[in-house]
């Protein structure tokens, strides 16, 4: 009787300890089929935009005299060039914004047509006699100053006084500070040349986020 007893006490902390296995094993195969199907997706994703990007040529890192970084895995891109003694630096980023498309000549927008914005901050330095920082819109086809103010040296404000808006300067002064960026490059071919390369580098940037965010699920 006692050897009964013994033999049943053995079953009996076996049967919780199997269904612990149990649960853990089909706890395990749903996490595995579950990463399976996002590891899958992410790679038919990842398929279809190399497949509609493959006829795109990547845009020329080089434009008129800048000189391009495209910053990797970052959403900025910075151009560089000299002019006279100036040494000028544009921060770009990558599309932070849309407005709706105007309207054509003679007809009605599209109200699902949009038109992407992109940011640029211009740095003109002159050696150790401070920058001048523009802040610009670069829409498709033309580029939009929006502020500007001269930072004197390493004790500028956190917060400098940035001046006005630019549309509430003079007419004249405004089309004159156009012509001083016009003549160091800064132009609407370059707003349609950063257009483009902003598209490409968007597409580059997500297959490299979605090939990284399999690896990781992957990982075993």
């Amino acid at each position: 009787m006692a050897r009964l007893l013994r033999s049943l006490r053995k079953t009996l902390t076996l049967i919780p300890q199997f269904h612990i296995s149990r649960r853990s094993y089909i706890s395990e195969m749903r996490k595995e089929a579950f990463e399976g199907n996002i590891s899958r997706l992410l790679r038919n994703e990842i398929q279809y935009e190399i497949q509609s990007s493959s006829s795109s040529k990547p845009p020329a890192n080089k434009f008129g005299s800048f000189l391009v970084d495209g910053r990797p895995s970052e959403r900025w891109v910075t151009l560089n060039r000299q002019f006279a003694d100036e040494n000028i630096k544009v921060e770009v980023t990558m599309f932070d914004g849309a407005a709706p498309a105007p309207k054509v000549s003679g007809g009605v927008a599209n109200a699902d047509e949009v038109q992407l914005h992109i940011t640029l901050i211009v740095n003109i330095s002159k050696g150790d006699r401070g920058v001048l920082e523009i802040m610009c819109s670069a829409w498709p086809d033309s580029i939009e100053i929006k502020r500007l103010f001269v930072r004197a040296d390493k004790n500028t404000p956190a917060e400098p006084y940035a001046g006005p808006d630019f549309e509430e300067l003079d007419d004249e002064l405004q089309d004159g500070l156009y012509d001083f960026l016009d003549a160091r490059g800064i132009d609407n071919k370059l707003a349609t040349y950063l257009h483009q390369y902003m598209k490409h580098k968007d597409k580059t940037e997500l297959i490299g986020w979605m090939e990284k965010v399999k690896s990781f699920i992957e990982r075993k």
